[in-house]
């Protein structure tokens, strides 16, 4: 990435996080009020923690629920007090009480696992986390023509095409990218998501009620490196520690999406819920990539995302039948090389704030890429082969100039050349990579 695109990044970074700093959106919880959560819920994870992890002192637990110390000696003596807990010596490396489950204790445990199997930070309280993606908001995010054109300053891409996603990204609103196979339209969707910059609190579980719903998920949400010093969640410093701060996620689901994916899931066997893929793109992107290849009827998945997009809401369903109502606050990007029109009705698409069609290249564009991969591979530029590749095999057979071909067909051959120890890119390498690289009708 070079000094501009950074430099805009930083900018966009800049202004996405505002006056909201993390410690002023999640203060540290002093007491058990604070936390937002019942008694209840946080003694049966206590006791959760003990059960899967034996004797644990004071620090250890406050490390394992994310949680001070001083928060949970007071639900250690009512544990104590009923019989729940004991404390055992302390170790010879440490100063710390050291506290394990009694058979009573056990027992309660057991139980307490069989409402909810969750074991991991403590959870926050559903209208806590309502408030934080509030906050942090793709809504406030600021995306300016400079910073788009910078941050695609590396990518052969015309500028009007970027002149349309810039305002779609900046409104928050739904985009329906489209156009042929191979326009570069995942590569662009993907790339889109950095430019809403900015750090946001992601919490590790939420809590509705005595129901723990699972969230944070490290193929999504990505920590942003942070210096911290040991034992820091005992600390009266810094925010919440029940969060993690991460970059804005982008969540990318193809032909292998289902309804069900939308929808809260429950696994009977661990008793633990986890978060739907739209719940964990808050405050950042989603994108559905190769629409209309998914084992759900479009209609049916068009359905789902109509009271989201108008509402900016989600309602959810827990095991009990109790439905629940979520932010959402998500770039949704539907991208797909059919028609929409042969997708969605018209009804729908007017839901979608913006249609942005991906175009083929022009022969200037397709070179500019084929002398960019060129010097990224190390490839001394030879323009022969490549007006042989562009006035002879594409004209002859009519093909599109698509961005995907010139990575493709130099990669081939390469092979090529590689294979005969011909290093370079040749005419007759070009040729071969062709016939190999396209399917011929039979």
């Amino acid at each position: 990435m070079d000094t501009s695109t950074t430099q805009a990044i930083h900018n966009i970074s800049a202004e996405a996080t505002g006056q909201n700093m993390p410690e002023q959106l999640a203060p540290r919880p002093i007491n058990v009020e604070d936390t937002g959560l019942s008694d209840l819920l946080i003694a049966d994870l206590i006791i959760k923690h003990l059960y899967e992890g034996g004797v644990l002192d004071l620090l250890q637990l406050a490390e394992r629920l994310a949680l001070a110390g001083a928060l949970l000696e007071t639900l250690l003596a009512f544990l104590r007090q009923e019989g729940h807990v004991e404390v055992r010596g302390r170790s010879p490396d440490s100063t710390v009480l050291r506290y394990a489950l009694t058979d009573r204790g056990r027992a309660s445990a057991a139980e307490a696992m069989i409402r909810d199997g969750y074991i991991g930070p403590a959870p926050v309280a559903l209208e806590d986390y309502i408030r934080i993606v509030e906050a942090q908001s793709v809504k406030h995010c600021t995306v300016t023509r400079e910073q788009v054109h910078a941050a695609f300053a590396d990518t052969v891409i015309q500028a009007s095409l970027l002149d349309q996603l810039g305002p779609a990204l900046h409104s928050g609103k739904a985009m329906f990218i489209y156009g042929a196979a191979g326009t570069g339209k995942s590569f662009i969707s993907r790339r889109l998501s950095r430019l809403l910059g900015g750090s946001i609190l992601v919490p590790h579980a939420i809590a509705v009620n005595n129901n723990v719903i699972q969230y944070f998920d490290p193929s999504y949400h990505h920590p942003v490196n942070q210096a911290v010093a040991p034992g820091s969640v005992r600390l009266n410093q810094g925010h919440d520690p029940r969060y993690t701060l991460c970059e804005r996620p982008v969540v990318v689901t193809g032909g292998e999406l289902t309804l069900d994916m939308l929808e809260l899931q429950f696994d009977g066997v661990t008793r633990r819920y986890r978060a739907p893929l739209q719940l964990l793109a808050n405050n950042g992107m989603m994108v559905i990539d190769d629409l209309g290849r998914q084992r759900v009827a479009p209609i049916d998945l068009f359905n789902r995302w109509i009271v989201p997009l108008e509402e900016k809401q989600d309602f959810l369903a827990l095991q009990s039948g109790q439905h629940i109502a979520v932010p959402f606050d998500v770039v949704l990007a539907f991208s797909t090389n059919l028609n929409p029109l042969e997708l969605a009705d018209e009804a729908f698409l007017r839901r979608i704030g913006y249609k942005i069609r991906f175009e083929t290249l022009d022969s200037g564009q397709y070179t500019a890429i084929w002398q960019q991969l060129c010097q990224v591979r190390g490839i001394e530029y030879d323009a022969k082969p490549l007006k042989f590749l562009l006035n002879e095999l594409y004209l002859k057979e009519k093909r599109p100039l698509l961005p995907c071909h010139p990575r493709d067909l130099i990669d081939l051959a390469q092979d090529f050349g590689r294979y005969h120890d011909r290093p370079g890119i040749s005419t007759e390498a070009l040729q071969w990579a062709w016939e190999s690289y396209f399917v011929k009708l039979i």
